[in-house]
């Protein structure tokens, strides 16, 4: 990443990780970036830092427009180790007047590296800092998606600084949306969106909200990982609006995992029933789809269809990872149903009815238990299971409207 300047006396000099496969188990097959900032005003200041692997090209791209002493503030939008890996060291080096941070950020970056005596500037929303001949203005966005998480935003030039929000794990030398490829930077916002900010929807519209309300002449928006927005910021709004209000399409998945394909051959028969009804189908074996990847299509389909087989009285291991890391991203606004082949026991089925009730989705069948490999009129059953959900979702939709 060049120290591109992306308005008068304001540079992006972040870093950009381009091995990185793995973002604690959220798969970055598109890298990313850790975005930083430096704006040159009469105090010279450093908006966050990087992760600490990457400190090296941080301070070169520092140094190629200032001498990194001659910073006077570090803002920390965000504690996590992405943004303030390299802080501790940022700080031994430029020895800021002041490090600005909303409360909850002091208390974190003091639990997280146990210095009490840094300069800290605490700022709340609607705080305001002149750096001369300009002003930042603070917005708190708690649990967005941690508590210590703000924006910043420049007023004279329209920058809103906006933290994790309305990022991508994609790493590319260019800054701006208008310069990549606009399918895959959506593709990528909402994989981020679906993986990391999902259960904060409530929130997050709450948020969108309080921003129209500021009337915020934003120019462009300048996120903590990935491209910068200044060509289509309507657009990333539009979709974080519609990703809040969990707004489903006429889509169904069919989610599963199978030991020796019996309940494969269940999953792609009540897919030939879902596609018999003209309802939009994806069928996704656990075996070859990342989580990440799955959250990202549950993002927008009306229903989720389990299906493993029984193993040891349980689930298979990807299914009961995978229901556990969707548990905790809160899906809504979804039917659901289960089904899968069992030997002796057949638990599994009421297993994953009885996740997708703890998850508050409708679960519209009672499930399709069947016995060892499934015959042919085993898997009419499943065709038939598959034409009830889509027919189900058709109608919701035809309901809604």
């Amino acid at each position: 990443m060049s120290n591109t300047e992306i308005a008068k006396g304001i540079y992006s000099v972040g870093a950009v990780d381009w091995d990185v496969r793995d973002f604690h188990g959220y798969s970055t097959y598109e890298g990313t970036t850790y975005n930083a900032f430096l704006i040159v005003d009469e105090k010279v200041t450093l908006m966050d830092t990087v992760k600490s692997s990457h400190r090296n090209e941080l301070l070169r791209n520092i140094r190629a427009i200032i001498d990194p002493e001659k910073i006077d503030y570090i803002v920390v939008n965000h504690v996590e180790m992405d943004h303030t890996g390299c802080l501790p060291e940022m700080v031994e080096l430029i020895q800021p007047e002041k490090i600005i941070c909303s409360p909850m950020g002091q208390k974190a970056l003091i639990e997280h590296f146990h210095r009490e005596d840094w300069p800290f500037e605490v700022v709340k929303s609607g705080s305001e800092i002149s750096l001369g001949k300009r002003t930042i203005q603070f917005i708190e966005t708690r649990m967005l998606h941690w508590p210590d998480s703000m924006f910043s935003y420049i007023k004279e030039d329209g920058i809103l600084f906006s933290s994790d929000a309305f990022g991508q794990h994609y790493a590319s030398n260019e800054r701006f949306d208008d310069e990549v490829d606009m399918s895959e930077v959506m593709r990528q916002s909402a994989k981020y969106y679906a993986n990391i900010l999902y259960l904060f929807a409530p929130l997050i519209k709450k948020l969108l909200k309080s921003v129209a309300d500021m009337n915020l002449d934003i120019k462009m928006i300048a996120p903590d990982h990935g491209i910068i927005w200044r060509s289509h910021i309507d657009k990333i709004f539009d979709a974080y609006a519609r990703w809040s209000k969990n707004e489903s399409e006429e889509k169904v998945l069919v989610i599963y995992d199978s030991m020796w394909h019996s309940t494969e051959r269940m999953a792609h028969a009540i897919g030939r029933g879902l596609n018999e009804t003209g309802v939009n189908t994806s069928m996704i074996n656990l075996k070859v789809h990342h989580r990440s990847d799955v959250m990202t299509q549950v993002l927008n389909a009306k229903a989720v269809v389990l299906g493993s087989s029984t193993l040891n009285n349980g689930l298979l291991p990807r299914m009961a990872g995978f229901l556990m890391y969707m548990r905790g991203l809160k899906p809504t606004n979804k039917f659901g149903a289960s089904f899968g082949s069992f030997g002796w026991s057949g638990e599994s089925v009421n297993l994953m009815n009885s996740a997708l009730t703890d998850m508050k989705i409708d679960v519209i069948e009672d499930g399709l238990r069947l016995k060892y490999v499934p015959n042919d009129s085993d898997l009419e059953e499943c065709v038939a299971m598959g034409k009830r959900i889509g027919e189900r979702v058709i109608k919701s939709f035809k309901t809604d409207s």
